[in-house]
């Protein structure tokens, strides 16, 4: 048997996380399983704190002072997200079209 990163940290979170079958996951190529892990890490990392605000935070850190660190990760991957949103943005409506 393989020493077990591969099963453990691409294939298990995929079947779990996305509902993927073994049979899905052994006709898909790596490179789009690797592009799948990475696109559902993006995803949890940009709502691991949704529905909370700066006082929740500042509550949960009296007894746990790691949240703010992840408070923090949170802020800059929305802050991220939302400028290359805005640079992609046309400026006009002739953008739109070519």
């Amino acid at each position: 048997m393989k020493e077990a990163p591969e099963p453990v940290l691409l294939y298990i979170p995929l079947m779990k996380e996305l509902g993927l079958s073994w049979t899905e996951l052994k006709n898909t190529p790596r490179f789009e399983l690797e592009g799948l892990l990475l696109a559902l890490g993006e995803y949890s990392r940009l709502h691991s704190m949704d529905g909370y605000d700066s006082e929740d935070v500042n509550s949960m850190a009296k007894n746990k002072p790691s949240v703010r660190s992840k408070w923090a990760t949170y802020q800059n991957a929305k802050a991220k997200y939302y400028r290359s949103l805005d640079n992609n943005k046309p400026k006009s409506f002739k953008g739109l079209l070519g």
